[in-house]
């Protein structure tokens, strides 16, 4: 059996690669890719087979799928430009004739009214008429995603934000990536086919988040609710450009709408234990 790992040089898909050693796959039988294979050459000198795939160039891909059987597309970083990447990517793993491709999408792509969910729902439907055995890894948020505003909260006292008192059921980018690697090492029949909506057992609002912080730290540290012009004039006097202050507050407007407020049990269920605590995820952070 070797699997293949897109995007391996990145937050998940590192994660992806070292839980799957940690489940006994070898290094030989773990393809690694980036499209910088240089930044995975810590995986190369351990047995790992690493090589160039880069989403816009169908020959590197087509290359890294020779003798593939399984293949994690780890979802492109750049929402609103993606779909031609993932495009790519599935109509090489049916050339190639893998048995599992499976896909890192968004909690309730196919429905959710959210700004980030356009990109994978496209996904999900290339993957539904691609002849190739499908799993849909349905990821909610990470809960690292907050990693700059913890740190700067310590510094300030304040994480700003206009999600109301949206909740999120945010989980550990490790927590996720292990469902992966369970997925990836599992008889194909267990998964085959399947759309796993993965989540924490429970959510926690920006006043959970303040709290937390706080409590860690040990001083105070409150959340300031903004509107939506507030947030987008806020973040462009930190610097950023009209276009993704816009979308960051967009993200917030989908908190405060409750589309990332789902819980599931799926994702404790796949890695067969209780997901970290969000508190130990802080504490990483901050300690980072």
């Amino acid at each position: 059996m070797t699997i293949l790992v897109t995007a391996a040089s990145g937050q998940l898909g590192a994660l992806v690669v070292e839980a799957l050693r940690e489940r006994g796959v070898r290094p030989s039988e773990i393809v690694a890719t980036s499209r910088d294979p240089r930044r995975l050459a810590h995986l190369a000198a351990e047995g790992v087979r690493t090589v160039e795939l880069d989403y816009d160039k169908p020959d590197t891909i087509a290359a890294a799928l020779e003798g593939v059987e399984r293949v994690l597309l780890v979802s492109g970083s750049q929402p609103g430009a993606r779909l031609a990447g993932h495009r790519n990517v599935i109509e090489a793993a049916a050339r190639a004739g893998v048995a599992q491709l499976a896909y890192t999408s968004l909690l309730d792509a196919a429905d959710a009214d959210f700004v980030l969910a356009p990109d994978h729902k496209a996904t999900e439907e290339l993957l539904a008429h691609a002849g190739v055995p499908v799993v849909l890894l349905r990821n909610g948020w990470y809960i690292e995603n907050h990693a700059d505003e913890v740190r700067q909260a310590v510094e300030t006292g304040v994480i700003c934000h206009s999600a109301g008192s949206g909740v999120i059921a945010s989980a550990a980018r490790r927590d996720y990536a292990e469902a992966a690697a369970a997925v990836l090492t599992a008889p194909l029949e267990d998964y085959n086919g399947s759309t796993l909506e993965l989540a924490a057992t429970d959510g926690w609002s920006y006043d959970d988040l303040a709290a937390a912080v706080a409590e860690i730290v040990g001083r105070e540290v409150h959340y300031e609710r903004l509107d939506a012009h507030e947030h987008v004039a806020r973040l462009r006097a930190y610097g950023l450009d009209e276009g993704t202050a816009g979308f960051v507050a967009a993200i917030d407007d989908g908190v405060a709408r409750g589309v990332l407020a789902s819980t599931d049990p799926t994702l404790a269920r796949v890695i067969g234990r209780p997901l970290t605590p969000r508190a130990d995820v802080i504490r990483a952070l901050l300690a980072a």
